[in-house]
């Protein structure tokens, strides 16, 4: 029998074929039988364990494929630490299977791959069956990266303040964080994350990202404040996964039309999935099918099998299934009644696969009685049901080993009785083919034909595929830029805002040195801008200083200037204002004193004339300068009179402590 590989290659870059030449992998300085294969030449060597690791490095192979994973590793961490060091682009693959596998010449020959007893011929078929995408890929981390960004150094004192220098290290860390979301978000990475607040920023922050480092546009670095680490996230142990996933066998139902549904069952009777689409067309189905297994049999609700369906079937090779006249819906329904579907048609289908099921569960009990537990019963089915061989046949045929058919062919010598039943069984079977050698004559004919046209389907449907995958990623980067943009959109929003603000104070302030009263027009020169302050609170200073900016040399008028203590008059000392003018409650005496003691001159607003324009006013300077000179003579009597209090008082503690005569 031809084996034929339907698998497409995996060969896109280098396979790396290896297998141990001498020595042991738990002992000194083993050597190993490296081939090196691109799809086409072919190259050998054998080289040391250093100068393997090193040529891994070097030229990241997309594959490095072995027999054995252990002939690279002594035991399990060991394994897992080579798959640590394995470049990101660079897959550890194990040609025989998974925690059982197969003996290498087995799985060669059933792939119809040059085997050969040598280490250097083992090393080839590894990298040849790896590159048909045959083996288990061994994999000890997930496609999950996690990237850390923390701080670069303890947040001891480092010759500022503790505080400070805290601070300045959190907010490298938040910012660093921030950096690295764009650059997450740019690339069109999913990501969920996690950080730390501290005093001024971010102690650290942790990205758990799908994908792997090599995706991921961030790399690991430590500079000053800040360091960014990347670790690919480990498994609970080692893990094999197919290169090639699994297409067991199973049944399909379809339903044509201008609604085209499928649906599949596996040899059990379980539904394993189905579907209903009105755009895809035939390749599509066929690759839906593709994906979720290798039909034996493909069926339909009616009869005769519709020309959609029969295409479908002779593109797998599978045996026909059509029910003696069409289903009655009641039966459809009745049948389906257990299982999930969307829609008519699917239940259409669903019904049409499960009812071919119906039909042939007798016979896949049969011959599952007769196939012994190491065959796949699907391989079995799929030949005698859909191939109409015999079981007995197809089990022979599989118990062959390619290594133990050349050692019998080579030494066993010919007999007369095991001749005569070696004759018989070929007469058996040859009577068997005769029966069908004419539709399977028609079957060849037709295969020739459907291959080439599901190839140029098939290429096709790559095609596109490949072009809607560019037109999604480009779609998705111009959707991120969009929002990019509008971001900055509502960015210089906000600074148009906070401008037209600024111009509006501007105008006001304008308007007040340029105002036209009409009882002070001819002396304009002789006004004063005069700044309002509601009432002497913080809350109202600083809403003052937002609205007109108050600055040094103003003059204040304060309409209510009870109720302030040293707090409040520290604050308005800060502006270190040319006067206050005060209207309106009494000033306490801890602000008093205060706004005394820096030289700040407080005189009554009703002094001066004061007249307003809307939340602004101007006042005649030479009024305000009355005022600062009255303020300024009662500031010396009462600098006179707390000198001379003072004196007093230093005079009564002198005679308080002189000894009594």
């Amino acid at each position: 029998m031809v084996v034929v590989n339907a698998r497409t290659s995996a060969l896109d870059a280098v396979v790396f074929g290896v297998d141990i030449q001498s020595g042991d992998v738990r002992g000194s300085a083993p050597s190993y039988a490296l081939v090196v294969f691109d799809g086409e030449s072919v190259s050998r060597d054998v080289v040391s364990r250093r100068k393997l690791r090193r040529l891994i490095d070097d030229r990241e192979p997309a594959i490095v494929a072995t027999d054995n994973t252990y002939e690279l590793a002594e035991d399990k961490d060991a394994l897992i630490h080579f798959l640590g060091e394995l470049p990101d682009e660079t897959t550890l693959v194990q040609v025989t299977g998974a925690e059982r596998p197969e003996p290498l010449s087995r799985v060669a020959g059933r792939h119809n791959v040059p085997y050969g007893k040598d280490p250097m011929k083992e090393a080839e078929a590894a990298a040849r069956l790896a590159a048909m995408n045959v083996g288990q890929e061994v994999s000890a981390f997930t496609n999950t990266t996690r990237v850390k960004v923390a701080r670069g150094r303890s947040t001891g004192k480092g010759g500022w303040s503790e505080d400070r220098y805290t601070r300045r290290i959190h907010g490298a860390v938040k910012k660093r964080t921030r950096e690295v979301e764009s650059e997450l978000d740019e690339a069109g990475l999913d990501y969920d994350r996690d950080a730390t607040e501290k005093y001024g920023g971010f102690s650290n922050a942790v990205f758990e990202v799908e994908g792997r480092p090599t995706d991921i546009p961030v790399s690991a670095h430590r500079s000053g404040d800040v360091r960014v680490e990347i670790e690919r996230e480990r498994r609970d142990g080692i893990e094999f996964q197919p290169l090639v996933k699994r297409r067991d066998h199973v049944i399909v139902g379809i339903d044509p039309g201008t609604t085209t549904a499928a649906a599949v069952v596996d040899v059990h009777g379980d539904v394993l999935d189905v579907f209903s689409t009105r755009t895809a067309d035939t390749a599509d189905v066929i690759e839906w099918i593709i994906e979720r297994g290798r039909p034996i049999v493909v069926a339909a609700d009616v009869e005769p099998m519709p020309e959609t369906v029969e295409k479908i079937r002779r593109s797998f090779e599978a045996a026909a299934w059509v029910p003696a006249s069409d289903l009655p819906v009641d039966e459809k329904k009745h049948r389906t009644r257990e299982e999930g579907y969307d829609d008519d048609h699917q239940r259409d289908a669903l019904a049409a696969a499960l009812s071919a099921f119906d039909a042939h569960e007798g016979q896949f009990e049969r011959i599952a009685e007769k196939v012994p537990p190491q065959f796949d019963l699907g391989e079995v089915l799929a030949r005698v049901v859909a191939g109409e061989e015999s079981v007995e046949a197809v089990i022979s045929e599989l118990e062959r080993d390619p290594e133990e058919d050349e050692e019998t062919t080579e030494h066993t010598p010919r007999e007369l009785t095991a001749e005569e039943k070696k004759i018989k069984r070929l007469e058996a079977r040859v009577d068997r083919l005769e029966d069908h050698n004419e539709d399977l004559k028609d079957t060849i004919a037709r295969k020739d034909e459907r291959i080439e046209e599901y190839e140029q389907e098939l290429s096709e449907a790559r095609r596109e595929e490949r072009r809607e995958a560019r037109e999604r990623r480009e779609i998705t980067r111009l959707e991120r830029e969009n929002e990019r943009l509008e971001r900055e959109l509502d960015a210089e929003r906000e600074r148009v805002d906070d401008l037209e603000t600024k111009l509006e104070r501007l105008k006001s302030l304008w308007k007040l040195d340029h105002s036209n009263f009409a009882d002070v027009s001819e002396k304009q020169a002789d006004l004063v801008p005069v700044k309002v302050i509601e009432e002497f609170t913080r809350d109202a200073i600083e809403h003052a200083d937002e609205a007109f900016g108050l600055a040094e040399g103003d003059v204040l008028y304060l309409r209510d200037g009870s109720g302030a203590g040293r707090s409040t008059a520290q604050r308005l000392t800060d502006v270190n204002p040319r006067v206050v003018l005060r209207d309106g409650g009494q000033l306490s005496e801890a602000a008093d004193d205060l706004l005394f003691e820096h030289d700040v001159p407080v005189g009554p607003a009703e002094d001066v004339r004061i007249q307003e324009v809307d939340e602004l006013a101007v006042a005649r300077e030479s009024e305000v300068e009355t005022v600062i000179d009255d303020w300024e003579d009662r500031a010396e009597e009462r600098e006179k009179q707390n000198n001379e209090q003072m004196v007093d008082r230093l005079i009564s503690e002198h005679r308080a402590d002189r000894p009594e005569s």
